[in-house]
């Protein structure tokens, strides 16, 4: 058994859809431009936000720049908290760390936002450390956080890390360190997205997702 796992946070752990999407449709009234359908932003759940800025509404850098202080002027106060934990994920957290893993939250969002939305939901209890991205986007790529984890937890063998998400960035990622990944079907990714980045397993629900990381 692997006994560290790293988590994903955003549609892993917790839907953060209604949170995200209303601080891009903020920063997309601010900056003057059309705004689009709500499910069309749900591709924005996962990636770093100023690359996909770029990459889905086509936006320069400076713009995409822009767009991420006015996201985060939303996000900072009312955004991270319109964001629900996703159900038997509590339960699920609670049986991995008394079968004794160490749980270590690796995230693309901010750390400072990800310790904030684990306190207000209670989660932040299971987990030894909690890693993200930095403010400055200096660390924001799902390897870049990765290698910060280990860095925080003493460079553990990776023999004894799996990671747990559910998307293609959080499987690439952590294949960067020879880390598999355990995929998530709740979340916003599909199997086919999964299978396809090399996720050497895939769980449908919570139940499954523990037997897999405990067997």
């Amino acid at each position: 058994m692997r006994d560290i796992i790293f988590f994903d946070l955003d549609g892993t752990l917790t839907d953060p859809a209604l949170g995200i999407t209303n601080s891009i449709l903020h920063a997309l009234e601010k900056m003057e431009r059309d705004l689009p359908t709500r499910e069309s932003l749900y591709r924005f759940i996962g990636p770093p936000l100023v690359p996909a800025f770029q990459e889905f509404l086509g936006m320069t850098e400076e713009e995409a720049n822009r767009a991420l202080t006015l996201y985060r002027e939303y996000f900072s106060v009312t955004g991270l908290f319109e964001n629900t934990p996703y159900d038997g994920i509590v339960d699920a957290l609670a049986q991995l760390k008394e079968a004794g893993c160490t749980l270590v939250l690796a995230t693309s969002k901010p750390e400072k936002f990800a310790v904030r939305i684990l306190e207000h939901f209670g989660l932040a209890q299971y987990f030894t450390k909690i890693c993200g991205a930095s403010m400055d986007e200096k660390r924001n790529t799902k390897d870049a956080v990765i290698g910060y984890a280990l860095e925080q937890l003493g460079n553990p063998a990776v023999s004894r890390i799996v990671m747990v998400g559910d998307r293609h960035h959080d499987v690439q990622g952590a294949a960067v360190y020879g880390i598999p990944t355990v995929g998530v079907l709740w979340g916003y990714g599909s199997r086919d997205e999964l299978n396809d980045a090399g996720a050497g397993t895939v769980a449908a629900d919570m139940s499954e997702m523990v037997q897999i990381l405990l067997n």
